[in-house]
């Protein structure tokens, strides 16, 4: 392909960076958190199923243990942060006004935030006490 008929320049071609300048870093990150989530989300559900049907002690007791306690804390902040990364990209792509845009970026990052933060608050209470 000649040089005339590519989009990249080829500083961005060394840098692998997109037209927008991070496309690329964001797009690695869904697919490695992508990735990620698979295993965790396989040790959560089964984590999950085995504490069906116990008593509140014997949870407490599993999920204070530090591999489930770990194992749940990597899924909860994965999946939140696919998740911020993922309406991130519907954001940018769908909402046309900048002001909006903007104030719906804003939006998903305290959004996820309060969510990561509830939930690392939930399983170490859960597992420290």
């Amino acid at each position: 392909m000649s040089n005339t008929s590519r989009m990249r320049t080829p500083i961005a071609e060394v840098r692998h960076l997109g037209s927008a300048k991070s496309g690329t870093k964001h797009a690695w990150h869904m697919r490695i958190t992508s990735a990620a989530l698979v295993p965790l989300t396989i040790a959560f559900v089964w984590i999950v199923l085995t504490l069906v049907g116990k008593d509140y002690n014997t949870v407490r007791a599993t999920l204070g243990a530090p591999l489930p306690a770990i194992i749940m804390l990597l899924f909860l902040l994965a999946s939140v942060y696919h998740m911020k990364l993922g309406m991130q990209t519907i954001i940018e792509d769908y909402v046309h006004g900048e002001h909006a845009k903007a104030w719906s970026l804003l939006g998903n990052l305290f959004f996820s935030f309060a969510v990561g933060l509830a939930c690392v608050y939930a399983i170490l209470r859960i597992s420290f006490v």
